[in-house]
Parts: C-alpha cells; structure tokens; sequence
C-alpha cells in the first residue's frame, strides 16, 4: 500500500469547491504535516450549487462557494490553490468551457508534481464537469508529467459502497453508472483519515455550509465522520512505465 510520504509534490484537479474536500482532504493535511508540497485546482467556483435559493441565491453562489473552499483550504494548511479562468459550472450535464484544459497544462508543467489526484473518466458522480476535469488532468499528464510521475483516480472502495450508497441514494449524488466501485483489495492508495486529521477534514468539509446541510442532519456527527474517513485512489498511468 502506498503511503503519504510516497507521493512528493501533490497537485489535486478537482471541477468544484468541495471535490477536493471529500476526496482528498486527509491526504492534504498529512502531506502539509509531512513538509510535502500541495497545490490544489479547482475548474469553477460551484456557480449552479445553490441547495436553498432564499438563503443563497444562485447569483451569489459563486462567490459564497469561493469563500467556503478558501476558508476549508486553510483549515487543512494548504496554501497553493487555483481556480481557472473561463469554466462555470451550470449543471450536472453541463460540459465546461474547454480554455481549462490548457490551464491545467500550464499549472501541471510548474508545479512539476510527484503524483496527481483526480476524478476517473466516469467523473466519480456522473457528472460532466467531473468528466471534464478528469480528461484535462490526464491529457496533461501525458503532455508535461515528469518521468516517474503517477495519475491517480478517485475510487469508491467497496467496503465504503456497501455501508453508504443506500443512504445516499436520496440525495441523487450518483448517477446511473456511478460510482466506481472497486474491490478494497485493487486500491492502490487507500488513506484511512483517523485522529487529528479527521478532525481537519470535517472542520474543513463544515466550512461548505451551503452544500452539506442536508446530508449533515441526516447522517449526524458520528455518522459524517465515519463516511469521511476514506479515501481511495488507484493508479491510473504512471509516466514512462
């Protein structure tokens, strides 16, 4: 299993504020604890997620979701984070503007990372943004990746599927086709999120107010720090091999 320490210089592409959060928040802080570099993208700033247009409406979203992501970035000590100029974010099956993909060439060419985490092809929930981003990070990364360098694609561990998808199905999160599951044992990086860290990256998740208040008072405090205490990627190319 690979560790932490193994993956060097970080840079996460991610479409909205808060992917990255689920997904890859322990790793961050413990990397940042670890004296590693950690960059973060992020394609838009969640411009069509309003969950309650009278407490935000869809015009202010932008801005309220911008002001979450920084504030969660810096519970977790991440300092280097990008938003791209050009996408926004309008709905699930909406594709984003394609000036990203140079974008994230030209961040990936500088920051010269180690190991790079983004969503698989179906895009983790199916959608297209997600879809989007994970096409831009991996043709990058055949681009302007150095030798030796590894893709990684969020996965849902199986273990974690058979506790959580039924109590996510209300929520319309997923759609048909999605997640990808994967056997616990196919996990190539299988971070379990347990005492300081978790508690990082629920202070940092709490910070997105506008987008978990559903799910929180469905699942509880117990509950939310269970499902965020995963996170699985498997190696989807390593540069050179």
């Amino acid at each position: 299993m690979i560790a932490v320490a193994e993956l060097g210089t970080i840079l996460g592409v991610w479409a909205h504020p808060d992917d990255d959060i689920y997904l890859s928040a322990g790793l961050m802080a413990a990397a940042v604890v670890g004296g590693q570099r950690v960059v973060d993208v992020t394609a838009t700033r969640g411009e069509g997620g309003s969950m309650d247009e009278e407490r935000w409406p869809p015009e202010s979203m932008g801005d309220v979701r911008t002001n979450e992501l920084l504030r969660s970035l810096d519970v977790l000590g991440v300092q280097e984070h990008h938003f791209l100029e050009g996408p926004v974010d309008i709905d699930m099956d909406t594709g984003l503007d394609q000036a990203g993909a140079e974008q994230v060439r030209r961040i990936m060419e500088e920051v010269d990372p180690d190991t790079v985490l983004t969503f698989g092809p179906e895009g983790m929930t199916g959608h297209v943004a997600h879809q989007d981003v994970s096409r831009w990070a991996g043709e990058a990364f055949e681009t302007v990746a150095r030798a030796g360098a590894r893709l990684f694609h969020a996965v849902f561990p199986k273990s974690l599927a058979e506790e959580w998808l039924e109590k996510l199905a209300p929520f319309d999160i997923f759609r048909p086709g999605t997640p990808n599951v994967v056997a616990d044992e196919a996990v190539d990086l299988h971070h379990d999120v347990e005492g300081p860290f978790l508690d990082q990256k629920v202070a940092s998740i709490k910070e997105h107010a506008s987008q978990i208040e559903a799910l929180y008072e469905v699942f509880g405090d117990e509950g939310f720090r269970r499902f965020m205490s995963k996170e699985a990627f498997v190696v989807a190319a390593t540069k050179g091999a």
